[in-house]
């Protein structure tokens, strides 16, 4: 695995981020703040790891719908308090706490889309040739 430091991605991921914030902070509507947010978070998780990984990993907006997924289904059973977390706030709101399968179908639209966009863009710089 090659790591070094993507310029484009490590500043993708400072705007989502920014963008995320802003919605925690002053989005007053529910559909932003609970969906948009949702599907961003996936979009900040990818843009983070690709900051830092110069390796095509073909199925990395995958195993980011997984890890998102797998985040969830640990709120159904009280992760943050089963770690030993749940008096940190920070912890409770990186982790949550309540878990709505709604939510994982938000992750699911935002992966889509990441791994429609791979494709697109690999498309273009192969000149419409591409492999799975």
């Amino acid at each position: 695995m090659k790591i070094g430091l993507n310029i484009k991605y490590l500043c993708a991921f400072a705007v989502v981020l920014l963008v995320e914030i802003f919605i925690a902070i002053f989005a007053s509507n529910n559909f932003i703040r609970d969906y948009i947010g949702d599907v961003l978070v996936v979009v900040l998780i990818y843009c983070f790891i690709k900051s830092f990984i110069k390796n095509d990993i073909k199925l990395l907006w995958l195993y980011i719908f997984v890890f998102a997924s797998l985040i969830e289904v640990g709120q159904y059973f009280n992760f943050v308090n089963l770690l030993g977390l749940g008096k940190y706030k920070i912890a409770r709101i990186i982790l949550g706490e309540t878990f709505d399968f709604r939510d994982i179908v938000s992750y699911f639209a935002g992966c889509l889309g990441i791994g429609i966009l791979e494709k697109l863009f690999k498309m273009k710089n192969t000149g419409g040739r591409t492999f799975l």
